[in-house]
């Protein structure tokens, strides 16, 4: 008797919605406490708190609607078979055009555009109520539905543009790997990911946000001079429009080898008023690069990306596989889709092992900044930016271990506030 894939999927994706529902409603318990944690207290402005609470509530509230309906359409998709009856309409409507229903590529390419236009539709009135009702009730939203349509629409264009070649060529290295077909698929999706890397900061973000050079002043030289001072290869500082879409902060770098660029939202720097706040956020991100996480995290995924495709190489022949999600055919990206959704478990525990890595990088990125003597100024920006953002103030334990990839404020906080261990 074959093994029912299909059940086991479905069963474990509703057993996950159900303990992920139960950490949700933990985490929802901790936001409506009426206090601040004892950390906090005289630190975090009581208005500030009652409108963080506020914010993370509504957001809190809108979650459970959003995930019970989500987990409704996901299991329903797989439980009445509606992928391969899909699948089986991209090929009778490539045959209303004209065109081989028995070309793979073009029958896959079909495929994804009835699947991207379906994902659109369903989550286009969740998209507009979190950023028009909730992101705009609590003062974060600053687009227009003009700019929220204009930038989905870029977004449909360079799917279009960028998608099908990839595909194609996914699929052709599968059909012609032969025994080395994880390496290829590996090598392939590595160069794509360096190259992806490469041109997004140069080609695709301006066509979303405005870039321009952070104008001289003292808080540029105090970022050059830090940067200097680590031998990072600072080339270009730029500063982004980020408040024409919200008000929400955030700092980055990218780059390879010498050609460092570092990424100033506009928000963070109206927000931290003290230049050194800035400064000190900076010092933690060039901690990242320092401590080479940057680096870790790159070869983690790498890795995890081939063993991906070494467990896809074991099943893509498997008729039973396929039988049992209704497919009578087997398409290659109809088996990478299938292989994914048998491997749910696995990848939850990989989210939350590298979850647990990611808060360590950033206590450590933290004691970094710390030991540049920014442990006052990163406190203060730490502070700031959790007001400014109307972060969760009170978090629950169990969520927070499970889905937090950066450690609560509180946690935070106190890892800067402990006194250094001296050595004998």
């Amino acid at each position: 008797m074959a093994f029912p894939y299909m059940e086991a999927v479905v069963g474990f994706m509703i057993l996950m919605y159900f303990f992920e529902t139960y950490l949700d409603l933990r985490q929802h318990a901790a936001l409506k406490l009426p206090t601040l944690p004892k950390t906090l207290e005289g630190v975090i402005s009581q208005e500030k708190f009652q409108k963080s609470r506020a914010y993370s509530l509504d957001k809190s509230n809108f979650h459970f609607i959003h995930e019970f309906v989500t987990i409704l359409m996901d299991s329903a998709i797989l439980f009445f078979g509606i992928l391969p009856w899909f699948w089986k309409r991209s090929g009778y409507f490539l045959l209303s055009l004209g065109l081989d229903a028995e070309n793979e590529i073009f029958h896959t390419l079909a495929f994804l555009a009835g699947v991207m236009f379906w994902s659109q539709i369903t989550d286009l009135p969740f998209s507009l109520y979190s950023t028009f009702v909730i992101e705009d009730r609590h003062g974060f939203n600053k687009q227009t539905v003009w700019l929220f349509f204009r930038d989905m629409m870029k977004g449909i264009a360079l799917a279009i543009l960028i998608g099908p070649p990839i595909v194609a060529a996914i699929i052709v290295i599968v059909q012609k790997g032969g025994p080395y077909l994880a390496i290829y698929l590996w090598g392939f999706m590595l160069v794509l990911s360096l190259v992806m890397m490469t041109i997004y900061p140069v080609l695709i973000a301006p066509l979303f946000n405005k870039f321009t050079p952070l104008p001289d002043g003292e808080l540029r030289t105090k970022i050059e001079k830090l940067a200097s001072s680590l031998k990072f290869p600072l080339k270009k500082l730029f500063v982004v429009d980020g408040s024409t879409r919200s008000s929400h902060s955030n700092a980055y770098m990218y780059g390879f080898f010498k050609n460092k660029r570092i990424v100033l939202y506009d928000t963070l720097i109206q927000q931290c008023k003290n230049e050194e706040e800035v400064v000190a956020v900076i010092a933690h991100e060039l901690g990242h690069w320092k401590l080479n996480h940057t680096m870790y995290s790159f070869i983690a995924v790498q890795i995890l990306t081939f063993l991906q495709f070494g467990g896809y190489t074991l099943v893509r022949n498997s008729k039973d596989l396929f039988q049992s999600f209704g497919f009578d055919t087997q398409p290659v990206l109809i088996g990478l889709i299938l292989f994914q959704h048998t491997v749910i478990p696995l990848q939850h525990l990989v989210s939350f092992g590298l979850n647990l890595v990611s808060r360590a990088f950033e206590f450590q990125a933290d004691a970094f900044a710390k030991k540049l003597g920014y442990a006052t100024a990163l406190r203060a920006g730490l502070v700031k930016l959790q007001e400014e953002n109307l972060s969760a103030m009170n978090t629950d334990p169990w969520y927070s271990a499970y889905h937090y990839s950066h450690p609560p404020l509180v946690e935070r906080l106190a890892a800067i506030d402990e006194p250094d261990k001296k050595s004998d």
